[in-house]
């Protein structure tokens, strides 16, 4: 059966709207400029209609008499002399043209004394690393044009420089990372301290644009976001680098914000996370806040390794498997994890084989959350026992298929410590707190595109999913509700998010008391070091 071909309106109608759209903006800019003296009289005559009005209402009222008398035997005297009427009407055109006018400051054709002054020290400085002494017609020298070498310049409110197109000569080697950390870091000191730069070098054209980025907002309380499952929300980062927003919530306000999505699941090519950071940057922040995303649709199972009692608030809630602080548990559990895996794998292949789905129970996600595992690596070698990580290979590299996904936090005074799966198959990777470049380029495996700062707000970092680009991120407010420094605000943020409480453990830290009304007369769960069953709970043995 032959097809019919489309209508004519169908097949090029965006043609037409585009060139009707043309139109009528041609139109509208030409009636503009040819009504524009009408314009400007409409607006001088309601100028001075609001300005009588004015004069009137401040009028006294035993004055007003007179007034009235003064403005008729002024119009009677216009009317009778010669021309009056016309010379009236031509004195209050006037008047209304003159009042009427755009009074709009005109913006100035180019930078001022100090702006350009900061230009040609800017240009002064690039010199040395834009010339040679064999080019014949050199675009940088000393004492040189800079209105040649920078195409596009824009300031801020306090005069630095906000956005700056540089032209540069096609012998440099833009290819060569040194070469390009050499001039970023040049800028970045010659611009302004304090700010991060964003860096895009376009090879082809020779140019280079700097753009001063404004700060991430710090404001973001933890809050659940309008995600699908098998997708969580790493934090936030600038509009121009992602295509999606999330409607935020604010008290009685909303906004949107745009994220950084990490998706994991069976189709999933970054199923397995490590955070990198210093003591302090967040990192067990953003590992509560994806343990209150995962804990909607899946299981969690936290190995803490540091003690502090960062996650105590998740003891004992529905769909949390185990929170373990000492070595013994976390063997434990994660020589639990490693059986779970090998289970599931053999139940979902049986099923394939004998042509059913999977088994329900092999289809629930399961998160394994380690915080600094390299503690339990020290505290294992001093035992004689066997390293917790060696115990992750089998979650690492058969998790995806069998719908386990393990995320990592250390440190980066430990990061010697982490073992070969573990940084073989976390490709999803994030930095939080201040980082050399070195530190970054290790970690991400590609330097950042923006120039990172000494001084950061906690959960601010940069991240990068699998071979995609670096995005600056902030982590949403997650702090431990069980913290004296929490404000009220963050912890009703954070309980709210808290599935209920179904089971009491006696590995919840004594001196952490809960926040939420619980009863104080349930009895505590003996412990029990063997594997854990599905949907169990492991309590703590030491």
């Amino acid at each position: 059966m032959a097809r019919r071909p489309l209508p004519r309106i169908l097949s090029n109608g965006s043609a037409q709207i585009a060139r009707s759209r043309e139109l009528a903006r041609t139109a509208a800019d030409s009636a503009t400029d040819v009504l524009h003296p009408l314009i400007t009289v409409s607006r001088g005559l309601r100028l001075l209609a609001s300005a009588g009005r004015r004069k009137w209402a401040d009028t006294p009222k035993d004055k007003r008499g007179p007034l009235l008398f003064l403005v008729a035997s002024l119009v009677l005297v216009v009317a009778l002399v010669p021309y009056g009427p016309l010379l009236a009407v031509i004195a209050l055109m006037a008047a209304a043209a003159w009042h009427g006018r755009d009074r709009t400051p005109a913006e100035p054709a180019g930078p001022d004394e100090s702006q350009a002054q900061r230009l040609r020290s800017l240009y002064e400085a690039l010199v040395p690393y834009f010339s040679t002494p064999e080019d014949p017609a050199p675009l940088y020298a000393h004492g040189g044009e800079w209105e040649k070498a920078f195409a596009t310049h824009d300031f801020d409110d306090a005069g630095r420089v906000g956005h700056l197109v540089i032209r540069y000569p096609a012998y440099f080697p833009d290819g060569e990372a040194e070469a390009r950390a050499r001039i970023e870091h040049l800028l970045t000191a010659k611009s302004g301290r304090g700010r991060e730069y964003h860096f895009a070098w376009n090879e082809e054209a020779n140019h280079l644009t700097v753009t001063a980025l404004a700060p991430l907002p710090t404001d973001i309380a933890a809050q659940r976001f309008v995600t699908a499952p098998g997708e969580t929300v790493l934090g936030f980062t600038d509009p121009s680098e992602v295509q999606r927003t999330l409607p935020l919530g604010y008290g009685e306000e909303q906004r949107d914000a745009p994220p950084v999505v990490w998706r994991t699941g069976i189709r999933s090519t970054e199923p397995h996370l490590l955070v990198m950071g210093q003591p302090g940057s967040g990192t067990s922040t953003l590992l509560r806040s994806i343990a209150l995303q995962a804990l909607r649709y899946g299981d969690v199972l936290i190995v803490e390794g540091g003690g502090t009692g960062e996650y105590a608030c998740l003891t004992g809630r529905d769909g949390v498997l185990a929170v373990e602080c000492g070595l013994t548990g976390a063997l434990a559990s994660l020589e639990w994890a490693a059986h779970e895996t090998e289970r599931r794998l053999i139940a979902a292949n049986r099923a394939r084989q004998a042509g059913h789905p999977p088994p329900d129970d092999t289809r629930r996600p399961l998160w394994i959350l380690l915080d600094r595992p390299s503690t339990f690596t020290h505290l294992a070698a001093a035992d004689g026992r066997k390293d917790p990580q060696s115990l992750l290979q089998m979650p690492l590299r058969h998790g995806r298929a069998a719908g386990i996904t393990v995320a990592v936090a250390e440190q980066f005074d430990c990061a010697d410590a982490l073992s070969d799966p573990v940084r073989q198959h976390t490709r999803a990777r994030v930095v939080l707190g201040p980082a050399t470049p070195e530190q970054l380029t290790a970690t991400l495996g590609a330097p950042a595109h923006t120039t990172p700062l000494s001084e950061v707000p906690p959960g601010r970092g940069y991240a990068r999913l699998g071979s995609g680009p670096v995005h600056r991120l902030q982590v949403p407010s997650t702090p431990d509700p069980y913290d004296d420094a929490t404000s009220d605000a963050d912890r009703q943020a954070v309980m709210a998010l808290l599935p209920a409480r179904t089971t009491h453990m006696n590995s919840v830290p004594p001196d952490a008391a809960p926040m939420d009304a619980e009863p104080a007369d349930v009895e505590p769960v003996e412990s029990d070091t063997k594997p854990l069953p599905t949907r169990a709970v492991v309590a703590e043995s030491t």
